[in-house]
């Protein structure tokens, strides 16, 4: 390769203020997407990110919060307000959540980056169906593709837009469409299919000859790859201070490992071996453990410093 491969995330920015037995204990911008990027340029990816946020102070902190990261922030549209996210902690150091976002008014004049074969595409949540910038980031999907990059979506679909879900179908299916990759979970897939057995989603069509990881909290996370590969990973315990970015920093574990290990599109298309999945879910797992272990959303700075030694490029 003679490029540096990137990691190119598209998704929401949020401001999350996080609550512990209803008082205040921190706040720190985030996002689905914007967490697995900030993972990500911490263990010295190259790497940039597609979004919006407020012109207004607390899109200050976001942007100079990617950048203090390693994470580009030139394709992030500044205008409006930015959206607030309050994630309540129960018991469990589970998170529930109040957003207060004006979806109407995103805005549908995303930039697009210079994408190169074997770059990274992630993108998941609300923001890949929403109807107002769907059209855009349907061409940067067409586009990824055409130049030969690898596309990671992670479904993550809220219940809160249940009602939504006949006119969102169709993104939703074109993404799966797209993706080389696909992880979703078992709430994902019950609030999209009404299905809560691993066996029943392998049938769903659009799923057919992908790479699926299929995650269900402790319970084993369940790989399927395209080359017929099934692989089962025991999820470790850990003592959690917040389960609000498990998932994200999963996500940012499986593209670290692709670009550690200098996995092709042609190597995931052809099929990885079951040892090569093994070693990319349990770096993911460790990703998603150590961010469990703060408050932060994010991998810690000194997981990070180890992580960066790894990388091939």
């Amino acid at each position: 390769m003679s490029h540096k491969r990137k990691v190119i995330g598209i998704g929401e920015t949020v401001f999350d203020i996080i609550f512990k037995e209803d008082k205040p204990v921190s706040a720190v911008p985030g996002g689905s997407t914007f967490n697995s990027m900030i993972s990500m340029g911490r263990c010295g990816l190259e790497a940039t990110f597609l979004s919006e946020t407020g012109d207004d102070h607390i899109g200050d902190l976001v942007c100079a919060y990617l950048e203090k990261n390693g994470v580009s922030s030139a394709d992030v549209d500044r205008g409006g307000k930015s959206h607030l996210s309050l994630a309540f902690l129960d018991e469990s150091n589970d998170a529930n959540y109040v957003f207060y976002k004006d979806h109407p008014h995103d805005r549908a004049d995303m930039r697009i980056p210079e994408i190169n074969t074997e770059d990274i595409v992630l993108f998941g949540s609300y923001y890949a169906v929403n109807p107002v910038i769907r059209t855009k980031v349907k061409s940067l999907l067409e586009y990824a593709r055409s130049r030969g990059a690898i596309i990671y979506y992670d479904i993550n679909f809220r219940p809160s837009h249940k009602a939504e879900l006949p006119q969102l179908m169709q993104a939703i299916e074109e993404n799966c469409a797209f993706a080389d990759i696909i992880r979703g979970s078992n709430e994902d897939f019950f609030h999209v299919y009404g299905l809560t057995e691993y066996e029943k989603v392998l049938e769903i069509p659009i799923l057919a000859g992908k790479n699926l990881i299929y995650t269900c909290g402790s319970k084993p996370t369940r790989l399927k790859a395209n080359g017929g590969v099934d692989v089962e990973q025991v999820i470790e315990p850990v003592d959690t201070v917040s389960t609000i970015g498990a998932g994200d920093n999963y996500n940012a574990g499986v593209i670290y490992s692709l670009v550690r290990d200098g996995i092709t599109r042609n190597d995931l298309s052809t099929g990885l071996s079951p040892e090569e999945w093994i070693s990319i879910l349990d770096t993911a797992q460790s990703f998603s453990r150590e961010c469990c272990m703060s408050i932060d959303n994010v991998v810690s700075l000194a997981f990070a410093e180890q992580m960066k030694n790894k990388i091939q490029q």
